[in-house]
């Protein structure tokens, strides 16, 4: 009799769960570390005795901080939906379902993390009638390397009192706050520093003005360091280089107008009163044809340039003497009174 009781119990239980062998069960990730700045999956999955054969609604929801604080996120989707996951999978959100809830997927995407959203997160599944399981909890901690927000010299209240240098410092884990002198020795004498939230700290000492003093914070993930004040050194540099660039710029500017200038001076001709306003009544069909080149002397000191004008005079294959004589002779008579050198060019074959 009480065998029978007992295998009437195993029956009604399988038909009241489903199946034995694929109980209910919840796995999160106990603690998830991103560094700041990157996108964080708090990874949850679930199982059920009637997954493949349940065809209501599952409604995920996750919440923060405390285990019975509202959801912040919740969607819903049909297990036997054959489309999309729609709210439950939205882009762009700063949270969103990693998988797909009907393959009992429930992780959660956080895109972008900052330091407040380190803390306790709770993964929570609810099947539509009495099939219903409890949350998981998890914990997300994120790694922020230490940085200096600000380093500045600040007056205190008290009358007489000497300024206080202040350091304010982030990171997580929360970082260690030293002073250095110029020389790099470690100051231990009337420092103060106080936490500022759980990721900030300030941190001060006494500062005469002159003083050269160095604030650094340091945890594990790394450190960082500023002096007061801050060197001019590069300041400096860059700005001797820019002038020197400038400097070299205009200098070859200066070159590239003068020797084009140069080259588009258009050549000076003498005699213009006897060549008149027709040139080839003169060298149109005659054997000597007129070249005037312009030679520069030595420039002087104060930069001034001398030109000095010089006639050639070619004789071609073919000319006869008497014609090189007439034209030579007319042609001296008027160079000599404009105070042209008259320098002849005899061509031959």
């Amino acid at each position: 009799m009480w065998q029978q009781t007992q295998s009437f119990c195993l029956v009604l239980s399988v038909i009241i769960t489903g199946s034995l062998s694929v109980p209910w069960s919840m796995a999160v990730s106990p603690v998830v570390f991103v560094p700041r700045g990157q996108d964080a999956v708090l990874s949850c999955s679930f199982t059920h005795p009637r997954q493949q054969h349940y065809s209501g609604t599952i409604t995920v929801k996750w919440l923060a901080r405390e285990s019975k604080a509202p959801p912040f996120f919740r969607c819903t989707v049909k297990n036997d939906s054959v489309g999309g996951i729609n709210d439950c999978g939205a882009s762009g959100l700063k949270y969103s379902l990693e998988g797909d809830p009907r393959w009992g997927e429930l992780s959660l995407l956080i895109r972008k993390v900052h330091l407040e959203d380190n803390g306790t997160y709770f993964c929570r599944v609810e099947l539509q009638g009495l099939w219903k399981q409890d949350q998981k909890e998890t914990q997300l901690y994120v790694t922020a390397e230490p940085q200096i927000s600000s380093l500045s010299v600040v007056e205190t209240s008290s009358d007489g009192a000497p300024r206080r240098l202040q350091c304010e410092a982030e990171g997580h884990p929360l970082p260690t706050v030293s002073w250095l002198s110029a020389s790099g020795a470690a100051l231990g004498d009337q420092v103060q520093t106080s936490m500022v939230g759980s990721y900030r700290l300030v941190s001060s000492v006494p500062y005469l003005e002159g003083e050269v003093l160095s604030c650094r914070v340091e945890n594990r993930l790394g450190a960082a360091e500023r002096r007061y004040p801050a060197s001019n050194t590069l300041k400096i540099t860059l700005t001797v280089c820019g002038l020197i660039v400038m400097l070299l710029l205009l200098t070859g500017l200066v070159f590239y107008m003068r020797s084009r200038a140069r080259v588009e001076s258009p050549p000076v001709y003498e005699n213009t009163a006897t060549v008149g306003a027709n040139p080839s009544a003169i060298y149109g069909n005659a054997d000597e044809v007129e070249n005037h080149r312009l030679q520069s002397s030595d420039c002087p000191a104060e930069g001034d340039v001398e030109l000095q004008l010089v006639y050639s005079a070619l004789s071609l294959p073919g000319s006869t003497s008497s014609q090189h004589a007439r034209f030579k002779s007319q042609q001296e008579e008027t160079d000599i009174a404009a105070g042209v050198l008259y320098s002849p060019l005899n061509v031959k074959q």
